[in-house]
């Protein structure tokens, strides 16, 4: 997991933006798979910021699930929040947001 780049006004600044995303990324029952690692670095690559939602039936506690998330899928954790969590990692080919 890479927070450690990112700093609290970045953190602010990802944190507003991702107020109005809508999750992309599910994490069920079978928790966090190579196939949801695949989809989250591929939606990452594309969008820089994603919204992650823990399901109901998930095994694992959301914000482990959601830490667990970010480190195979070589993102920034920016927040958790309830179920909800938003992964960030730095397109350096095609950035999307200013920081």
């Amino acid at each position: 997991m890479l927070r450690n780049t990112l700093t609290s006004k970045q953190i602010r600044k990802l944190r507003s933006l991702g107020m109005t995303e809508e999750a992309i990324v599910m994490i069920g029952k079978e928790g966090v798979t190579p196939t949801v690692v695949a989809s989250a670095r591929e939606a990452i690559k594309k969008r820089e910021l994603i919204k992650v939602r823990v399901l109901q039936n998930a095994p694992d506690e959301p914000e482990d699930a959601i830490t667990m998330l970010a480190e195979r899928a070589d993102a920034n954790l920016v927040q958790v929040i309830g179920r909800n969590g938003l992964l960030f990692r730095r397109n350096f080919d095609k950035p999307r947001i200013e920081l």
